[in-house]
């Protein structure tokens, strides 16, 4: 192959250290695809436009489709990126005389920005479809169970009687809060940058906008120096891809958790669980503490993108190079997580009995002891506080005449004689009882997490018909470009 980039400004070849040092070729099999697209949609503009012949155009683009029916694998890896082998492949495939002429009004520094949004748009949606089917098995689990007793917790210590379907749809939640993050980085990541040039765009009459149309994107960037130099697409993308993973490291916490034999409140899948090579007994809950694990990876990603961007002086910089590995290392890693969390989630055994035993641990029904003082006696809530914090020394199975005997000596009197009595107190530490009176809205009472969970399944449907018109539209203008250049291409046959 021709070396059609250095052969003018610079007189030497790179050694081996040096090739290998500015590669960027591993990275860039993420983008061969997309490269493809742009360099088709931009040769068909070409020709529209009047600037390249229709047989230059029709030799090109069966070029083009020659080298992606090839696949990377046959292009030249001692390039220092994808743009210039590919290139080199078709100069050597059609000629310099034709292949020379499609690189156009066009600079590596636009093209390589445009091709990394649209690999990465893709993997956002693919991601949303995946969160979708995660939200999907917490509640359906949650539908299972939504009067399935188990502690609550704050400060990993049992606080409150709840069910299992409370808390799966408190996770679901926070999927549906992160799908549509990732749904907000798409409208920001979705926008093109091709024709933008070095920076300072070109001399060439292109229209951006039809080979924005040809490779469905929503908008234009503006700005042809910003369109070149910003990463910050990344940046929010790998944030969203972040808290996905602290989101998915909570769920992962607490199965390893919950796999324990002191909470025995789950069993994994033998799927999503591994043994130990010395001890036979063990089932050990290696796939959530890998979801835990990894969530370093996608953090540390993060963490170099913003380390990356910070002070670098408008417009491209080669530093840049280094941001496109850290961002194909996050959605790889969160894409891959969500699947397995997905697949521990609707395989897990559930021990209800477990679980309910465990609910009262700890005299979780307090708060509504508490409660029951101040509805039913009519003192403070603070008073009544005291009175059961000193209760709770005991056993945590306080009869009426304790309550009485510690409320006289905190009130003078007792609560007995403001109406309080032993069914009342019995009611009050009934756990499935307090759970049925906290009906409001986003408690955990079963009828309202019946509704909860319908509410949030009928949303889910509307997120899924979002994603699916987000990837019809890229589709549809994927034909429309195919289309195009099927049409010039067989004119070269």
């Amino acid at each position: 192959m021709s070396d059609i980039l250095r052969r003018g400004r610079l007189s030497s070849t790179p050694d081996e250290d040096m090739i290998n040092f500015t590669s960027s070729m591993s990275a860039d099999k993420w983008i061969f695809e997309a490269d493809v697209l742009v360099d088709m949609a931009h040769t068909v503009m070409l020709h529209e436009q009047g600037i390249i012949k229709e047989k230059d155009c029709s030799k090109i683009l069966s070029g083009l489709l020659k080298i992606r029916e090839e696949g990377i694998e046959e292009l030249d890896h001692s390039y220092e990126d994808i743009h210039i082998s590919l290139e080199s492949r078709l100069i050597d495939i059609v000629g310099e005389d034709t292949g020379g002429r499609m690189h156009s009004g066009r600079s590596r520094n636009d093209e390589v920005a445009t091709c990394i949004r649209i690999r990465l748009r893709d993997e956002l949606l693919s991601l949303t479809e995946e969160l979708s089917e995660l939200r999907k098995a917490l509640l359906v689990r949650a539908s299972e169970n939504t009067e399935t007793l188990m502690p609550g917790f704050t400060h990993l210590q049992h606080a409150q009687p709840t069910t299992f379907a409370h808390h799966l749809v408190a996770h679901s939640d926070a999927i549906g809060r992160d799908t549509e993050r990732i749904i907000d980085a798409f409208s920001r990541v979705n926008k093109c940058p091709l024709g933008s040039a070095a920076f300072a765009s070109t001399g060439f009459n292109l229209d951006r906008e039809r080979t924005r149309s040809l490779l469905g994107f929503d908008d234009l960037l503006g700005n042809s120096m910003d369109a070149v130099s910003t990463r910050d697409f990344l940046i929010e993308s790998a944030s969203a891809m972040a808290n996905i993973m602290i989101n998915l490291s909570k769920m992962a916490e607490e199965i390893i958790i919950w796999s324990s034999s002191e909470f025995s409140f789950v069993e994994l899948d033998d799927m999503y669980a591994s043994t130990s090579s010395i001890m036979p007994q063990k089932k050990n809950p290696d796939s959530a503490e890998l979801v835990r694990g990894k969530t370093g990876t996608v953090i540390g990603s993060l963490m170099a993108l913003l380390s990356l961007c910070k002070g670098l002086p408008l417009s491209y910089n080669r530093d840049l190079q280094e941001a496109t590995p850290n961002m194909w290392r996050a959605v790889e890693t969160t894409r891959g997580a969500v699947r397995i969390t997905k697949g521990m989630i609707a395989t897990m055994k559930v021990n209800t009995e477990s679980m309910a035993e465990k609910s009262v641990l700890g005299f979780t029904t307090a708060t509504e002891l508490a409660d029951t003082l101040v509805r039913t006696a009519g003192i403070p809530f603070r008073t009544a506080h005291q009175i059961v914090g000193v209760l709770a020394r005991g056993n945590g199975k306080p009869i009426l005449a304790e309550i009485d005997a510690v409320a006289s000596s905190v009130l003078g009197e007792s609560l007995s004689s403001r109406g309080l009595t032993e069914v009342m107190v019995k009611e009050a530490l009934d756990p499935v009882l307090n759970i049925n009176k906290r009906n409001i809205t986003g408690g955990p009472a079963p009828d309202e997490i019946r509704r909860a969970i319908k509410i949030r399944l009928e949303e889910l449907e509307g997120m899924q018909a979002t994603i699916e018109g987000l990837n019809n539209g890229i589709e549809n203008s994927m034909k429309v470009l195919f289309g195009v250049v099927e049409s010039y291409a067989g004119k070269d046959a």
